[in-house]
């Protein structure tokens, strides 16, 4: 049954101005939200990039954020006399206009099934927590409106649990690294070296994790051989012993640090060229293989994916993965690397086909 309008007409679909119009008002509301969220502000830079799939140019992010001002004349400059500029919000200035959808809370309750799927147990109770304090704070009559639709969201969000085995990690020394990390604390980790089955300690400055098929602690080490940043397995520390010693912060940008490996072992980064096949294509076009990635649609119907970065190993255990719909064009040593690991596979186990009895 279609809606009427007072008048008995149905109501008129709104033009594509319009939609544009609704769109532009959900973005000014979503930054007016994350100012108000924020100690540290919102700079130029942020509203470029993280409300829109391309980052905005400088001049739309300068409109929007003067949208803002016009329409919270309370923004403040966050760091004064500071460059780049930031701006927030005071508390509850955008409360009012903050509604919490049956989508969003069945979008928190997935993130909790996938922080536990993938062995992130600490993480998963405080999303939980979140999920919890967000319901308590919904009136009743809302949330009996939202429930319905939120069982059947979270009811079609099905995860399955990936097969294989996970590495088991310490709840409590990853709660002890964060309480360091905030604290800007050093830290003594007790570390088992799985290569050569020593012991060992490692005084640490913490500064974030890297989550993928195995989860690391990323620091910067103490130890004379190391003086640097390095990745320690969250499998691997068996104790985490936070020291009243505090720690200057180098520069230092986790996003970058991980844009520069194609997984988590550090590498110095070098051009990659691969070719998907026809067939392999369609699917390939989906993956983000690096966030430097660039596709490039071939006449045959093949693509071909160019990105920088180094890792060249995990790059051969992911490549396994497509069989033989993938070539590498560059660099030859990757190409020659991801021969001599297939070779040293069959090898290995004789009874796959091809393999040596």
């Amino acid at each position: 049954m279609v809606n009427s309008q007072p008048d008995g007409k149905a109501p008129r679909p709104k033009t594509s101005e319009e939609a544009v119009r609704y769109e532009k008002a959900e973005t000014v509301l979503r930054i007016a939200l994350d100012m108000q969220g924020t100690a540290e502000g919102l700079s130029l830079d942020d509203i470029r990039r993280r409300y829109s799939d391309k980052p905005l140019s400088r001049r739309t992010a300068e409109r929007l954020r003067d949208a803002i001002e016009r329409v919270f004349p309370q923004m403040l400059q966050a760091n004064p006399g500071e460059l780049p500029k930031r701006w927030r919000l005071p508390s509850a200035t955008v409360s009012g206009l903050a509604a919490i959808s049956a989508a969003e809370l069945a979008d928190l309750t997935t993130a909790v099934s996938i922080l536990r799927r993938e062995n992130m147990l600490t993480q998963a109770e405080s999303a939980e927590q979140v999920v919890s304090k967000l319901r308590a704070l919904l009136k009743r009559s809302i949330m009996a409106r939202i429930d319905p639709d939120l069982e059947a969201l979270t009811e079609a969000e099905g995860l399955a649990m990936r097969p294989g085995p996970r590495p088991k990690i310490n709840v409590n020394i990853v709660s002890a690294l964060r309480q360091a990390i905030l604290a800007t604390k050093k830290v003594r980790i007790h570390y088992h070296y799985r290569g050569s089955g020593k012991r060992g300690y490692d005084i640490v400055h913490p500064y974030g994790f890297l989550y993928g098929n195995r989860h690391y602690l990323v620091a910067w080490s103490e130890n004379e051989r190391a003086r640097d940043f390095r990745n320690f397995a969250l499998s691997n520390i068996e104790r985490a012993e936070p020291l009243d010693r505090p720690f200057r912060k180098r520069r230092f940008s986790l996003r970058e640090y991980a844009e520069r490996s194609f997984g988590v072992f550090q590498e110095e980064p070098f051009d990659v060229v691969w070719k998907f096949s026809p067939e392999a294509a369609p699917e390939a076009r989906e993956f983000l293989f690096h966030p430097s990635q660039k596709m490039t649609e071939q006449p045959d119907g093949s693509l071909i994916v160019e990105f920088r970065a180094g890792g060249e190993l995990e790059m051969c255990w992911h490549l396994f993965t497509w069989g033989d719909r993938v070539r590498v064009l560059a660099p030859k040593e990757l190409g020659a690397l991801f021969q001599h690991q297939l070779r040293r596979t069959l090898e290995a186990n004789p009874l796959a086909p091809g393999g040596r009895s």
